[in-house]
């Protein structure tokens, strides 16, 4: 018998089925069976189910001989079901990767409960996951499990049968079935919950919810949305034939004027000529299940009043009146925000005419993120050596906190932002700034980049549509014309900057200041920065810090960092870090590990580098200045024809790697199962790398870009240390066993 059966009904699904099935047949966690429920549907999902039954015994293809609808559906495969547990997935939806070993374990820390609820994110058509608002009756704090009257809260996640799982014994016990019609999941939630004698939650994304543009039948105008009211009266039926429910009336009364508002408030639900229907229905349900008792908020008093009334005609009005008052307010808003621009504008034509303040300096780092990188080493530095500097930060202001205290914080688009960008004489930042940025006579520009160029860059990427998308290179140039300094951290870049951004500015080859720390860093501050990440004593840390890949909107992640600790044993950590250009994801949509530490969202990659043990990436520019920590460096290049096609890399990195390569994820497995990542063709090869890559980044990068710039010293500048007589900040731990000792036992 098997732990789980997921029933899959089917109709008119066929471009979404195969995926919905993939991502049950990839999951980790292998005992299962699916149930796909062809619902008689017109197109190809029938055959697809059968595709799949031939080829997996798990899976069962059940074709129904008419349409019965979606509950009838899914009635047909509880009743083929033989897991211990029922889950339900729609043919259009996925599971998240996983998520079946995520629920096997919170229903075994939780003792069997009848039901486990989980989390699910919105997935549109663009690629954009969005997590359901209300995830916070989902927190695993509290008893394991327990009834609803003691987290009544429950009810606000939504009320869909797909997000939970169902003890099979207790729904035959109850004989809980669906009804037909088109909100068959009201009168199925409700009940479930109320009867369960045991709850659990799993505080965690299982489930992406496809929002289709066109085809979902809850989104189609017509009278079968009706179907409610008969929902509604399954629902109060179900608690009139069990008087110890009855406290719970006053709830699902609330609920369902709520859900009656929804429907008849939401634009393409019901027809026009229907709408005076559906609102007398309505309130004859009002009339028939009131039962006072349940706290209202203020902003739905009205609505529900109304319905009790019967003011059909007032509710429009009001409706009418509301959106009618959003829409002015958007109109004010936008008026408000072109006045604003101008002013500022204005106010910025002014300041252009006064004169630059010489001992100012604006310093700014990845489109006004915290305080980061080379700008952030250059402006430190530059207030230690530079007497009377007064330095500002442009950032956004969520990360002004990551600003030190002897820096002015500008907020983008504000009166000083603009104040500081006309009068400031020094500009620093590792991106361009603001286009309508005038650069005046007296003012230096330093672009100090933030990497070293492996991929295709600046006016290298004409040719590369699926790289450059939307660059607008006419607007790029007039950037770079106004640079007067372009850092440079080697020979290469040089030539690779000045050839993609060509214009009159000077190259620095001073090294990347913000690799400064890398030789200036004690052992001690090491430690302190491991035990702030969490990194548990003795335990080897790698970072894991893939790039974006400009051919994808979304991060899929390369590596299942679950398995790879499988194979690297009890002594290691990974220290997950995402792409900043993918943002964060979504909160509880990992499964949470003991030995990864997603550290997406810290402010400073450096401190990453050096709080680690070696480096996982692939073509991230990373890899440079992580060299110079001569740590051991792990290439990942997995689908490197595509990433080659899409974007292109200045040299072949698997002909001129900074350590072992790997081309997918088991051979990267047995790289450290054989413990080649630190061995000694590893390290010859990071040798070689360093010095063809790290020829200046010796702890003195900053002075010298300090000393020239704002000093205007061009000789007696720290002469570069050699690559050989560097000491860089040793690890923090010693070496470990081997991932081949721990598998050997």
């Amino acid at each position: 018998m098997p732990r789980f059966s997921v029933i899959v009904p089917a109709y008119r699904v066929q471009a979404y089925l195969h995926a919905c099935l993939d991502s049950v047949l990839s999951q980790s966690f292998k005992d299962y069976e699916i149930i796909v429920v062809d619902d008689c549907s017109p197109d190809s999902c029938g055959p697809i189910a059968d595709e799949y039954a031939g080829r997996d015994h798990r899976v069962t293809a059940l074709h129904l001989p008419r349409n019965i609808g979606l509950g009838p559906a899914r009635n047909a495969g509880i009743a083929r079901a033989s897991g211990d547990y029922l889950l339900f997935l729609d043919g259009d939806d996925t599971l998240v990767p996983e998520s079946l070993q995520a629920v096997a374990d919170r229903i075994d820390a939780t003792g069997g409960p009848d039901v486990l609820v989980y989390d699910y994110a919105r997935v549109y058509w663009s690629g954009e996951r969005v997590r359901n608002a209300y995830a916070a009756p989902l927190a695993e704090s509290g008893p394991a499990s327990f009834r609803l009257t003691d987290r009544p809260e429950l009810l606000k996640v939504l009320m869909v049968v797909w997000n939970k799982a169902y003890r099979r014994e207790f729904v035959e016990a109850e004989g809980f079935t669906f009804p037909p019609g088109y909100y068959e999941d009201t009168p199925w939630t409700y009940p479930v919950l109320m009867a369960a004698g045991s709850i659990a939650v799993l505080d965690r994304v299982c489930v992406s919810y496809r929002q289709r543009r066109r085809g979902n039948i809850l989104s189609t105008t017509s009278e079968k949305h009706f179907d409610v009211f008969d929902q509604y009266d399954r629902v109060f039926a179900f608690i009139d034939a069990r008087p110890e429910l009855a406290l719970w009336r006053p709830v699902l009364y609330r609920r369902m004027l709520d859900h009656f508002s929804t429907l008849f408030t939401s634009p393409g639900r019901l027809p026009r000529r229907s709408r005076a229907a559906f609102f007398r229905r309505a309130h004859a349900h009002c009339r028939r299940y009131r039962t006072p008792g349940a706290r209202v908020p203020l902003r739905a008093r009205l609505r529900h009043g109304l319905f009790r009334l019967g003011a059909h005609r007032t509710y429009r009005t009001l409706w009418a009146a509301q959106r009618l008052r959003g829409s002015a307010r958007q109109g004010v808003a936008a008026v408000f925000r072109a006045v604003r621009g101008a002013v500022l504008q204005l106010h910025y034509r002014v300041q252009l005419r006064l004169p630059v303040r010489p001992r100012d300096a604006v310093f700014a780092a990845y489109w006004h993120r915290g305080y980061a990188c080379n700008p952030a080493a250059v402006e430190a530095k530059a207030r230690e050596l530079v007497p009377g500097l007064r330095t500002a930060w442009i950032c956004r202001p969520a990360d002004a906190h990551t600003v030190p205290a002897a820096t002015r914080r500008l907020a983008p688009g504000t009166f000083g932002y603009w104040t500081a960008l006309a009068r400031s004489k020094y500009l620093v930042n590792n991106v361009n700034f603001d286009r309508r940025l005038v650069k005046r006579r007296g003012q230096i520009l330093v672009q100090t980049h933030h990497g070293t160029p492996l991929k295709t860059m600046g006016t290298d990427l004409l040719d590369r549509p699926a790289a450059s998308r939307d660059t607008d290179f006419v607007q790029l140039l007039r950037n770079i014309d106004k640079w007067d300094f372009s850092l440079s951290a080697n020979p290469h870049s040089t030539l690779v900057w000045e050839r993609t951004y060509p214009s009159a500015y000077t190259t620095l080859e001073y090294g990347y200041p913000r690799n400064d720390v890398y030789h200036r860093t004690s052992a001690a501050q090491v430690a302190r920065l491991r035990e702030s990440l969490s990194i548990p004593a003795g335990s080897t840390a790698l970072l894991y810090a893939p790039t974006h890949r400009d051919y994808r909107r979304t991060e899929q992640n390369a590596l299942d960092l679950e398995r790879f600790l499988k194979v690297l044993g009890p002594r290691f950590v990974i220290l997950a870090r995402s792409h900043y250009l993918y943002g964060p994801a979504p909160a509880g949509s990992r499964t949470p590990h003991p030995r990864i530490i997603d550290v997406s969202a810290h402010p400073s990659l450096e401190t990453l580098a050096l709080a680690s043990d070696a480096l996982i990436t692939d073509y991230s520019s990373l890899m440079f200045d992580y060299a110079n920590l001569d740590r051991p460096i792990v290439v990942h290049l997995d689908n490197s024809e595509a990433y080659e096609a899409a974007r292109g890399t200045y040299f072949d990195l698997a002909a001129f790697p900074p350590g072992i390569v790997a081309r997918g994820q088991d051979e990267l497995f047995g790289v450290f199962a054989t413990d080649h990542w630190r061995g000694a063709r590893s390290a010859r090869l990071r040798a070689a790398f360093r010095a063809r890559f790290c020829p200046y980044d010796d702890g003195y990068a900053a002075e010298r870009v300090v000393r020239r710039v704002f000093l205007g010293e061009s000789a007696g500048l720290p002469l570069p240390v050699p690559v050989k007589e560097r000491r860089p900040t040793l690890p923090a731990v010693p070496a470990q066993d081997s991932a081949r000792q721990y598998l050997s036992g």
